[in-house]
């Protein structure tokens, strides 16, 4: 990745939004942060509850389930509150999330007890997703590190980093992490979600434009690879500079 080409907001092709964690907005969460990427902004929180979904009752392991809503005001049309049915894209978002995390956590490690989290976008700017995912794993390795600290749990049951990034082609480049008028314009369009070990967990794409072959695919991963290490590396500094 040595383009030296520029995109519209002054980024290289291969180039990340600027990325940053303002922490602890709720004092009444386990953990709570708001994740920024570019003018992308996602308000990520954990709770804890005792007790899981009945099919779980009396396995001796945990759960996590996910909730994503985009406030009013975070989009240039106002967003009505989905209090009853949620749209179809609602529903898909929250289940990516939920899987995203539920596969790098040992369930075993939390008995029968639930984590929550909820992801609520202050501001979209595309990405709202991928912005989700990455804030949300930073909120709960945090509320699970404090958890083991308390010596609510004995282990932290987090077994790998996630964090999630899109990728696509527009105008026939090749970019990563796309903004709301790149994405807009996208001819492919692939949200990607990675561990620490390289392993992709989940891959959402469509041809919105122009199909795309098995060559260009490789390149998305590759591309998309080389951002979510550089993610994933910002994650820990943000964990590490809580202050």
């Amino acid at each position: 990745m040595n383009s030296s080409l520029r995109r519209l907001d002054g980024r290289r092709f291969d180039e990340l939004r600027p990325f940053s964690v303002t922490w602890n907005p709720m004092g009444f969460s386990l953990s709570s942060l708001i994740v920024h990427m570019g003018k992308t902004s996602v308000l990520c929180s954990v709770c804890i509850e005792e007790g899981v979904p009945k099919w779980r009752e009396g396995k001796g392991k945990g759960w996590l389930s996910a909730e994503y809503r985009l406030l009013p005001g975070s989009t240039p049309q106002r967003q009505r509150r989905e209090l009853i049915k949620l749209s179809g894209r609602t529903q898909e978002i929250q289940r990516i999330i939920g899987r995203s995390l539920r596969s790098v956590i040992d369930m075993s490690q939390l008995g029968e007890r639930t984590l929550l989290i909820d992801c609520d976008v202050i501001q979209a700017d595309a990405g709202t997703r991928t912005a989700a995912i990455t804030g949300a794993w930073i909120a709960l390795q945090k509320g699970c590190q404090d958890l083991v600290q308390q010596g609510y749990l004995m282990k932290n049951p987090i077994q790998s980093q996630v964090a999630a990034v899109s990728v696509g082609f527009v105008n026939g480049e090749l970019l990563v992490d796309l903004d709301y008028q790149e994405d807009c314009q996208a001819d492919v369009d692939l949200n990607v979600v990675m561990d620490s070990k390289g392993n992709f967990l989940e891959l959402q794409g469509t041809a919105e434009g122009a199909p795309f072959n098995r060559y260009q695919l490789g390149n998305l991963l590759d591309i998309a690879s080389e951002g979510l290490t550089c993610l994933q590396k910002a994650q820990q500094a943000a964990l590490l500079n809580q202050g």
